[in-house]
């Protein structure tokens, strides 16, 4: 059945941004898209073809929702596996597939995986809980990261003494040498059934120190052509290696001695793509539609220099979302403004982005630090 079929449907587990901003890709499509998420005002619930609420971890749920989908695909990596690889068995398409999934949201797995795999990434330790930490001490620092349902910056905590030793999470995880790294950056993989390949240009990516989020992304990314052509090759050598079919978004360090590691995967559309929808000639929504239906892959060349700002909910509100300053935004050159949909607001929560294009990455990032200024999210 062609992805055009009036009885085709795409089944997405997620009801969030990415969900939403890939039903937006969709459309143009004419592909029905339906949306499994436990919250009745997720961001997809308003403009999915169907919208189901339910947890996406629940066996029975996913099961029921996916059987008369064509193909099944994730916004978020924290669903039932097993339903999906049943699915699969009874003749539905799911991509990216359930063994992948199963690997990467277990950050334990995940390690493990790139040593198997030759894929560089840094040192780390694996223990199941304070107990095992505490007798890692003297390898301190490093960031402990909870092997399962972290997400968004949460899970992940630094430890470099013992007083944070004790706040860290007495729970299953891996605790991770911290990497002297010189800048974040992102490349955005995408890979079909027939095993082809396109990578997007690497972006760099500039973190909130205090939400551990992104606030700032530029591309291209501020890095010279040697190494930005390793971090191609490893993120091509990662979704080779994982096999996956869809979007992989490969998280990068670049050390200051010019090595490039693998941090984090992420086998969806991802926070470090955003950039694309104006950014370049087939967005990283589009790239994801056109690998799990069958179309060609697109042209991924940027269409000029782009900056994305992340619209954080200010520190300090909670409560029904008021956007400041969002109409003088909106009327400067190259600035497209994405809300999510998102009623209420609270310190930090991700309440859309915007994406400024120009001719040169100096101009995108000015208007983006006036933006940041300019638009806050905070509470009625």
């Amino acid at each position: 059945m062609e992805y055009y079929d009036k009885n085709f449907r795409l089944g997405v587990l997620g009801g969030g941004q990415l969900g939403r901003m890939l039903i937006q890709e969709a459309i143009n499509y004419d592909v029905k898209i339906a949306a499994l998420d436990p919250s009745a005002e997720a961001p997809c619930s308003r403009i999915a073809h169907d919208f189901v609420q339910g947890d996406f971890a629940d066996y029975q749920t996913v099961m029921d929702f996916g059987r008369d989908k064509q193909v099944i695909t994730v916004e978020i990596e924290h669903v039932n596996v097993q339903a999906l690889k049943d699915l699969r068995d009874s003749g539905v398409k799911v991509f990216p597939q359930p063994e992948v999934l199963e690997i990467i949201k277990d950050k334990g797995k995940q390690k493990l995986f790139y040593q198997e795999n030759g894929i560089p990434s840094a040192d780390f330790f694996l223990v199941d809980d304070k107990a095992g930490m505490a007798e890692l001490a003297h390898e301190m620092p490093f960031m402990q990261k909870a092997r399962t349902g972290g997400y968004d910056g949460k899970g992940v905590t630094p430890v470099r003494n013992e007083e944070e030793m004790n706040q860290g999470f007495d729970c299953p995880s891996v605790l991770e040498k911290f990497v002297d790294f010189e800048k974040e950056l992102s490349v955005i993989v995408a890979r079909n059934e027939k095993g082809e390949m396109e990578t997007f240009p690497l972006v760099e990516l500039d973190f909130n120190p205090e939400a551990n989020l992104v606030e700032f992304l530029f591309a291209p990314a501020r890095v010279g052509v040697e190494i930005e052509e390793k971090a191609r090759a490893i993120a091509l050598k990662t979704a080779e290696a994982f096999g996956v079919v869809g979007i992989l978004a490969v998280e990068l360090f670049l050390t200051r001695e010019g090595e490039v590691l693998v941090n984090e995967v992420a086998p969806r559309p991802h926070n470090s793509g955003h950039q694309t929808i104006e950014g370049n000639y087939t967005s990283q929504y589009g790239q994801h539609l056109r690998a799990i239906t069958g179309m060609p892959l697109g042209d991924t060349s940027a269409r000029g220099a782009s900056v994305m700002v992340n619209l954080l909910g200010e520190k300090g509100f909670q409560g029904p979302v008021k956007y400041e300053g969002l109409n003088d935004v909106t009327a400067w050159k190259g600035v497209y403004v994405h809300l999510y949909g998102k009623t209420q607001t609270k310190s930090f929560r991700k309440m859309g982005h915007v994406t400024i294009v120009s001719d040169t990455l100096e101009e995108a990032q000015k208007t983006a630090h006036q933006v940041k200024d300019t638009l806050k999210v905070v509470a009625e």
